[in-house]
């Protein structure tokens, strides 16, 4: 964790890749926090008629819905605990993109963890299998109405949804193509056991004319047909770019990349190796150039710092705040990103995060007070520290176990510190201020310089960069 980013800076760029490749090549274990479709009331339902009974049953009802909150809540922590932890770096950042690019809004324990298993197993598989799996999983189908899709009366959401978000973009297609492809689709739905059904009865089994291509078309005729269209490649590569490389997507690259991911049938693994190797992933202008989303942030934080949160439900809360909850995108377009992480009350909870995580642990902030400025920036740190205690008071602080952080720098001079600690922990040559941070950064003991330095670092506008 924060040892392994200290080795970046000796390794090449094609070892850096095959590490991050090497440790995220074993399939995931499923995260698992409901046993089944209705978690713990499911031991009081042992026949579909019970089943039944207790889904008309607005109490019962009320109560299924609620054991599903908790479980996502639960489900949130754990996946985010996994990105922290985990040595499979590459699949769980991936496997974020793809959770905002199959954007899903359920309230049901059961079908969004299956759903981001799914997500998990193909993050960096074929994206065709993985379109597939998504398309056919019962949260998705719930979520864009599918299983109200039937041929007496057809329902265009997941339709254009697949078109729209999932494969080609917005542009690509014509209405007609979406009457049709909804169409062909139709039957398709899910049981109450949470698995996938193509019901005949309910299907259009008639003629369908989707993309310039006419048959009797099924909803995995559609998913073929849309695989088969470039336009897809480029849309899923343009968005891979801004998520990896820069929000400001350079079209020479991203048409490179979009034909050589189509010509290896839309391997995902490949186009990251593409984007990784490339002579252009670390150049400086694509460094610190996009925000990083809440979640980036706070995990980011996690696996620099080894901490034991008093309270791991403050990690909703902090979502919440900045604006990403897991698995409540806010709508079926997901997470805009880009500068929307950003407004001027974000950015002041982003900037003292650092600051309440540690709220309890005697930190020194050395400001002096023979002017106004610094007394200013005193009477500030006052109020923050007060600010902090509240949240300390609510379980939001951490203890942190600095020995492994600091021994990572105990072959550093007390000269090269500052250089050295803010090279691991932005990866840029970008100004960033130090002489401020020094100014009012601890010099009592080395240990507590290293504490502070990468404590103000952390709470600068440059680290919410990447």
């Amino acid at each position: 964790m924060a040892e392994n980013a200290a080795s970046l800076d000796s390794q090449t760029q094609k070892s850096l890749w095959e590490q991050l490749k090497k440790t995220s090549a074993a399939e995931p274990v499923k995260i698992e926090v409901a046993k089944n479709s209705f978690g713990e009331m499911n031991d009081e339902m042992k026949t579909l008629d019970d089943v039944q009974k207790t889904l008309k049953d607005p109490e019962q009802r009320k109560k299924l819905r609620q054991l599903s909150r908790e479980g996502l809540k639960e489900l949130n922590i754990t996946w985010l605990e996994e990105m922290i932890s985990s040595k499979a770096q590459l699949r769980e950042k991936v496997s974020l993109f793809w959770h905002g690019h199959f954007a899903c809004r359920v309230v049901n324990i059961f079908f969004q963890q299956n759903l981001l298993h799914s997500i998990r197993t193909h993050a960096l598989g074929n994206f065709g299998d993985l379109l597939k799996a998504v398309s056919k999983s019962p949260a998705m189908l719930q979520f864009l109405n599918n299983q109200q899709n039937k041929k007496s009366s057809p329902n265009e959401n997941f339709a254009r949804e697949v078109m729209e978000l999932f494969t080609m973009g917005r542009g690509n297609y014509t209405e007609q193509d979406v009457k049709e492809a909804a169409r062909a689709f139709t039957g398709w739905g899910f049981n109450l056991q949470g698995e996938f059904v193509f019901r005949p009865f309910q299907h259009d089994k008639g003629s369908k004319t989707i993309l310039g291509r006419t048959g009797n078309f099924t909803g995995d005729d559609v998913l073929n047909i849309l695989l088969e269209q470039q336009q897809t490649a480029i849309h899923i590569t343009r968005k891979l770019y801004r998520y990896l490389v820069n929000e400001n997507a350079d079209e020479e690259k991203v048409t490179w990349l979009a034909k050589r991911f189509f010509n290896n049938q839309y391997n995902t693994g490949k186009l990251l190796e593409d984007i990784f190797s490339s002579d252009w992933f670390y150049s400086e202008k694509n460094i610190g150039t996009r925000i990083k989303s809440p979640v980036e942030l706070l995990a980011g934080i996690r696996r620099f710092l080894p901490l034991q949160l008093d309270n791991d439900q403050t990690q909703l809360l902090l979502q919440k705040v900045l604006g990403q909850v897991l698995f409540f995108p806010p709508n079926v377009a997901g997470w805009p990103g880009g500068r929307s992480w950003i407004d001027s009350s974000t950015l002041m909870v982003r900037l003292q995060i650092p600051q309440a995580l540690v709220a309890k642990e005697t930190l020194n902030i050395r400001a002096k007070s023979d002017d106004d400025v610094n007394m200013g920036q005193m009477i500030e740190e006052q109020v923050r520290i007060k600010k902090n205690r509240a949240i300390v008071d609510k379980g939001g602080s951490a203890s942190i176990d600095w020995t492994p952080v600091v021994k990572i720098f105990e072959k550093t001079t007390r000269e090269n510190l500052p250089a050295t600690i803010t090279s691991i922990l932005l990866q840029s040559s970008s100004n960033t201020g130090t002489t401020v941070i020094e100014k009012y950064t601890s010099s009592e003991s080395r240990e507590e310089f290293i504490k502070s330095w990468i404590i103000r670092l952390m709470s600068t506008p440059e680290y919410q960069m990447c």
